[in-house]
């Protein structure tokens, strides 16, 4: 049995290993091929382009390396209606893989999706598309499957692997041991983004939010996990200049450990707010894309929704502060983030709150998602 799978960043990386090996509990005559990461190829995954050459955000942002993705997807294209997988599996990055995904249902081959493109929330019309390109949506949350159940798209809820990796109680006080920080002082976890672009716009604003939270609480303390040296130093550069550097912990990954070391997360808006909600942590999530990427979203009112993090939108209420492009400034983050850790009872009913939202989200997703897969195929 052959599975193709296209992963596009590091986030679905982690999520197709799980599903490999849940798949290889099932069948031992499987092989892997495609586009993965690191976490995939310990699996015996065979990539055929890097992962890296995917990981890109933005309507702009992609213009300049449009060339090469296209490339990369004739390539696989070529590849296989040449010779056919037995099942074709999307992991995310939704405007790479839908075109993949309908060339290939249309020659045949079952297509499954994994992680819904966030439609319900901003271009709306792409569920035309995806009808046409998968035979199967998985779902890492309840209220997308109730999307795709009105829309015709067959669609399966399988939860998140982070829900079900991470536990329910959170050691804080082991966390900061292991890090070096102090037992008592407040700690801020700053993530300001896995990728250049997202460091670029949000680590300056970051870096000046830490100084002016330090002005307010001089024992204050921020630990930040970077994925590469290369963001790490410029990062550390940014908080050099805001005068923070030296209260501050860089680290190299480990971001489950800084998050569930600190009293209160500032991060970009994304995976890592699921992450933050799992490990019960008050957060202030802001997020920046280039202005004309802004500006095109704004003028085509491809927006459906005025929510994005995670949290907010699995809650159905404004449950932590988000920050859009021009709200997202030094002044109101740090007003958002000083509340917070000024507010010890509103820290504790958000933890409990994340917590009856985390026991929601664990479904065993790799093996659900597995049996899905190979019920597709039956």
């Amino acid at each position: 049995m052959r599975v193709a799978i296209v992963a596009g960043e590091l986030s679905g990386d982690l999520l197709a290993a799980g599903l490999m090996q849940a798949l290889k509990a099932r069948r031992h005559d499987i092989r892997f091929e495609g586009i993965g990461g690191p976490a995939m190829l310990a699996e015996g995954f065979h990539s055929y382009y890097p992962l890296e050459s995917l990981s890109v955000m933005g309507l702009v942002e992609v213009l300049g390396h449009l060339p090469e993705l296209l490339r990369i997807r004739r390539g696989l294209l070529e590849r296989f209606l040449a010779d056919p997988p037995d099942v074709f599996i999307g992991i995310d990055s939704p405007d790479f893989n839908l075109g993949l995904e309908r060339r290939l249902r249309e020659a045949g081959v079952k297509t499954v999706h994994y992680v819904s493109p966030s439609v319900w929330a901003w271009r709306q019309g792409r569920v035309k598309g995806i009808r046409a390109a998968v035979d199967l949506m998985l779902t890492l949350f309840p209220f997308e499957k109730d999307f795709y159940d009105t829309q015709g798209v067959r669609a399966v809820h399988v939860g998140h692997p982070a829900a079900d990796r991470l536990p329910l109680e959170v050691d804080s006080a082991g966390q900061r041991a292991a890090l070096g920080l102090p037992p008592d002082a407040p700690v801020v976890a700053i993530l300001p983004g896995s990728r250049r672009g997202e460091v670029a716009r949000l680590g300056e604003l970051f870096a000046q939010t830490a100084a002016l939270v330090a002005a307010e609480l001089p024992d204050v303390r921020f630990v930040a996990p970077m994925v590469s040296a290369e963001l790490e130093a410029e990062f550390g550069a940014a908080l050099a200049a805001a005068g923070v550097r030296e209260r501050t912990t860089l680290l190299r990954g480990q971001s489950a450990a800084a998050m569930s070391a600190a009293d209160s997360v500032l991060l970009a808006s994304g995976t890592a707010t699921l992450e933050a909600m799992l490990l019960k942590r008050p957060m202030v999530v802001a997020y920046r894309v280039a202005p004309s990427t802004y500006w095109i979203v704004r003028l085509l009112r491809l927006v459906k929704t005025r929510r994005f993090a995670l949290p907010n939108l699995l809650a159905g209420e404004d449950v932590v502060p988000e920050f859009i492009q021009y709200d997202a400034t030094p002044q109101s983050l740090a007003a958002a983030l000083l509340a917070q850790l000024r507010d010890a009872p509103g820290r504790e009913r958000l933890r409990q709150r994340f917590l009856a939202m985390h026991r929601q989200l664990r479904c065993d997703a790799n093996e659900r998602a597995a049996e899905a897969v190979l019920q597709c195929l039956s």
